[in-house]
């Protein structure tokens, strides 16, 4: 049964699936993995029953995740449901679910169960639980990666639609790549962090794993929230809206790292996949540069071996100080180096982030994104525990540096290596370009098309515009609209992009009409005696433009300018009618010029 968003929303509708139809079914494939020890809590049919109840009388179309089965990670907080963080002693049980699990619940969506986790989120391998090891999807002798383990693997192996995870070092893409799905590490604060037991508290995300960039994007539209209850909520905005789930026109370009830089441990699979991965990328016309990575790998380092590990000691205190013996050796021996790091040491670091993420940001101001490999190489569970730690910490090479930069990304697939194993890229964007990658993403799966998780399905088309495919147009702006004029909000809230100052054909007249404010001038085509104005050209995408001419007021309106290249473009025009009591400012040349003599 193929359970993406499309597959389950086209059954209810025809009426060739029910609810409880899935719900058995998912029951069913859960016993049948039940050793790949995904879930921690998995919910009885007593349990699944007033969510199902709910959707009896419910419309299909009338609620956006009606039926969906999704799976939370076990330190992210479901009413009445035990929270353990793969801790015994951590174990409570909430009265509310936290704020986006609630959402998803309002969207329609059925929690299945609560999934098996590294303990206290502390660990990219997945092995680390006295509930077992997780099983990769793909071979249960490898590591599933982690700590978002059980969440991962439930999606890829076809039990859930989607799932929540968490990451402060890469928990929400490493176990991405290692079961072939998309993995969306939102920028931090997007996606409200209430009801989740925190690891780092300044760095946690909530993260969504899906089998694909649409389903993802649907997922994460429903879950964000400005949540007035997490002091780290931020507000989305309108540039990184749902509305604008598109990409800037013209040809993509993607940073790389220097060849030297590159790590994957020895392991010729991956290394070989990577290549693979970026020559067909390159093939496709996306053009691929190559940065310095330093800044980014000096980063990464920091988040265990700097300071921040204090962060995660103070979330476990009552557990490490009171409890030792509830924490597994590995756990505790990682978290108990928390202890030692003094104010000083923290203000140090500080410094030094500070100081990378001035070196890094000439990195992402570069492309259109970074894009790196996801992890450099997957393990076997017996090699992993083993050598617990300096493996483990292998695992995060590529991924520990993004939440201490504040950056966004997300993991997707792009390949296999010859023994059949999953391998992903994650592409890497400024705080708050989460649509923006998952449009990228989108391109990156239809170049690819692979097929879904775990052999769960063959490759779907995807629904949504890859990037590179929404239209823009072009505005000619004179006045208010004007770079750091007073209106100018209203072309920048819409994604609306400078891309030139230049002039006007030399047939124009300025006028400042009367009233205001905000105070604004008219061009029109004059009959004799014509100038060239100084003007802007700003890039709108085409889904904002009508929304944004029909904010403007009488007696302006849209018509076609000419530049003074002879090009035409759309810009303001001005009914003659409209000029009664207006001035005529051609002279100065420009709106700028005039409002600068007016302050004399």
């Amino acid at each position: 049964m193929n359970l993406t968003l499309t597959a389950l929303q086209t059954g209810y509708r025809d009426g060739s699936l029910t609810v409880r139809q899935l719900v058995d079914t998912i029951q069913q494939r859960c016993e049948q993995t039940s050793d790949y020890n995904i879930w921690i809590h998995r919910l009885s049919q007593a349990e699944l029953e007033p969510y199902l109840q709910h959707l009896e009388d419910v419309a299909p179309d009338s609620l956006p995740l009606y039926g969906v089965p999704f799976a939370i990670k076990d330190n992210i907080d479901l009413a009445g449901i035990p929270t353990t963080a793969a801790c015994e002693a951590a174990r409570h049980i909430p009265e509310q679910s936290a704020f986006v699990v609630n959402k998803l619940i309002e969207a329609g969506a059925i929690p299945i169960g609560k999934t098996n986790l590294d303990q206290f989120a502390t660990g990219l391998v997945g092995t680390r639980s006295n509930w077992g090891a997780c099983k990769n999807s793909h071979d249960p002798e490898m590591i599933s990666g982690g700590s978002s383990s059980g969440s991962a693997v439930s999606v890829a192996l076809g039990l859930v639609t989607f799932s929540l995870g968490t990451d402060t070092a890469g928990s929400g893409r490493v176990p991405a790549c290692l079961n072939n799905l998309v993995g969306v590490k939102p920028s931090i604060g997007l996606l409200s962090a209430t009801g989740m037991m925190p690891a780092c508290r300044t760095l946690d995300c909530m993260t969504i794993f899906a089998l694909h960039s649409d389903d993802a994007h649907a997922v994460l539209t429903i879950a964000e929230g400005d949540d007035p209850a997490d002091a780290y909520s931020r507000p989305n905005p309108f540039a990184n809206s749902p509305r604008h789930y598109g990409h800037q026109n013209g040809p993509l370009k993607l940073a790389v790292m220097k060849q030297e830089q590159l790590e994957f441990f020895g392991h010729e699979g991956y290394a070989q996949c990577y290549q693979q991965s970026l020559a067909q990328i390159a093939d496709s016309g996306i053009e691929l540069v190559e940065v310095d990575m330093a800044a980014f790998i000096e980063a990464a380092r920091l988040l265990y071996e700097g300071p921040w590990v204090a962060e995660r000691y103070l979330a476990t205190q009552p557990y490490i100080d009171q409890q030792p013996e509830a924490l597994l050796d590995v756990t505790r021996t990682i978290i108990g180096g928390g202890a030692a790091p003094s104010a000083r040491d923290a203000f140090s670091a500080q410094y030094r982030l500070k100081a990378l993420r001035k070196q890094a940001q000439a990195v992402l101001d570069s492309a259109d994104a970074l894009l790196t490999p996801t992890t450099p190489r997957p393990y076997r569970i017996d090699e992993v525990q083993a050598d617990p730690i300096r493996l483990n910490s292998h695992m995060g090479h590529y991924t520990n540096y993004m939440n201490l930069f504040d950056l966004a990304g997300v993991a997707v697939p792009t390949g296999f290596t010859d023994a059949g194993f999953p391998f992903g890229l994650t592409l890497v964007g400024e705080a708050f370009s989460d649509r923006r990658l998952l449009s990228i993403a989108n391109r990156l799966q239809q170049l690819f098309q692979l097929p879904l998780g775990a052999k769960q399905a063959e490759y779907q088309a995807l629904a949504a515009k890859p990037s590179g495919g929404d239209l823009r147009i072009d505005v000619v702006v004179c006045g208010a609209h004007l770079e750091g004029q007073p209106l100018n909000w209203q072309l920048t809230e819409r994604g609306g992009r400078l891309k030139s100052k230049t002039l006007s054909a030399a047939q124009y007249k300025l006028y400042a009409l009367a009233g205001g404010p905000p105070f604004r001038p008219a061009m029109v085509v004059a009959n004799e005696g014509g100038t060239a104005i100084e003007v802007e050209v700003w890039s709108l995408p085409s889904s904002e433009f009508g929304s944004f001419t029909a904010g403007i007021p009488a007696p302006l309106g849209i018509g076609k300018v000419m530049l003074e290249d002879g090009s035409q473009c759309s810009g303001f025009i001005c009914e003659a009618a409209g000029l009664a009591g207006a001035t005529d400012i051609s002279h100065y040349g420009g709106w700028r010029a005039y409002l600068a003599d007016r302050q004399k």
